[in-house]
Parts: C-alpha cells; sequence; structure tokens
C-alpha cells in the first residue's frame, strides 16, 4: 500500500498480536478487539478516510471474520469508533458483544486465519 501514514503513539497502527488475527494484507488487518471480544478490521494506515474501495475491501473482510466467529445473519457492522476515533476501524457485533469480554475469556494470538483459541 503506498504512502501507509504510521502514528507511533498509536494503539491500532503498532498491531500488538495478542489476541486471534483472522486475516491480513497490505490495506488491513483483522483480529479479535482486545475491549470487546469481537472481530475487528483496522486500516494499515493511520487516519480515517480511507479510499472507498478499501472501505469495501476492509469492511468484507471484517464481515467474513464474523461469518466465521459467530455464522450466518447474527450480528452486523458498526462503524463508530469509540475508543480511537482518529484511526479507521470497524467491529462486528453479535447480540452479546456488550457483555462478551466479562462472560468469555479471551482469545490469544497463535498466528492467522486458522482455529480461534481462548486463554485458559
Amino acid at each position: 500500500m503506498e504512502n501507509v501514514l504510521v502514528d507511533e503513539h498509536c494503539e491500532l497502527c503498532e498491531a500488538a498480536r495478542f489476541t486471534h488475527w483472522y486475516y491480513e494484507d497490505e490495506v488491513c488487518w483483522v483480529a479479535d478487539c482486545e475491549a470487546c471480544s469481537t472481530p475487528m478490521v483496522v486500516w494499515r494506515s493511520h487516519g480515517t478516510a480511507p479510499k472507498s474501495d478499501e472501505v469495501e475491501w476492509m469492511l468484507a473482510r471484517l464481515a467474513d471474520a464474523g461469518i466465521y466467529r459467530f455464522g450466518h445473519d447474527v450480528g452486523s457492522i458498526d462503524r463508530v469508533m469509540r475508543q480511537v476515533p482518529d484511526h479507521f476501524h470497524a467491529h462486528f457485533r453479535d447480540p452479546k458483544w456488550l457483555s462478551r469480554r466479562w462472560v468469555e475469556a479471551p482469545s490469544k494470538y497463535s498466528g492467522v486465519g486458522g482455529e480461534r483459541q481462548l486463554l485458559a
């Protein structure tokens, strides 16, 4: 991807690998969000205005992860950037997303793709 902007103080730019990662390429990555434990897509470039074709691509990858995780017709895409409003990202929310972090063990990073594993 051309002209990738990175903010050294942004946790999404850091892209730390500690939760399950569903997908990654030169445009984005999709992993479980550490705050809500649902799939989240993150644009690789710091900012809030990716091109429309990049947004379409990223949301499709997020939908794939949501379907993998929860099944068909179980959730929806939430584009509200609550905790990091200056870096484009979106979540796939299932009906239990708000309570998920309190009732389910977080996932752990075990590579990109493959089986999702929970911390013991």
